[in-house]
């Protein structure tokens, strides 16, 4: 029958890619798309932590908006 939208017990898709699977397959893609964010993350942030920097005296060369900024400081770490 056309246009029937009633499930008969053999026709139940629970795991079919809509149902379970699906979801199993969302969740384990999240994750770990989750997992390579954070150790990227984690990865950056313990190798900046050694670039220190000082930022010049005269902060009166200090323009809004100003590409020029990155004059004003200079890297003092062993990321040099």
């Amino acid at each position: 029958m056309a246009g029937n939208t009633q499930m008969n017990e053999n026709e139940r898709g629970i795991f079919k890619l809509h149902g379970i699977t699906g979801m199993l397959i969302a969740v384990v893609l999240l994750l770990s798309i989750l997992a390579f964010l954070v150790t990227n993350a984690l990865t950056v942030q313990q190798n900046e932590a050694n670039n220190f920097y000082q930022i010049n005296q005269d902060l009166n060369g200090l323009k809004m908006n100003s590409s020029d900024n990155h004059k004003q400081y200079q890297l003092v770490g062993p990321g040099k």
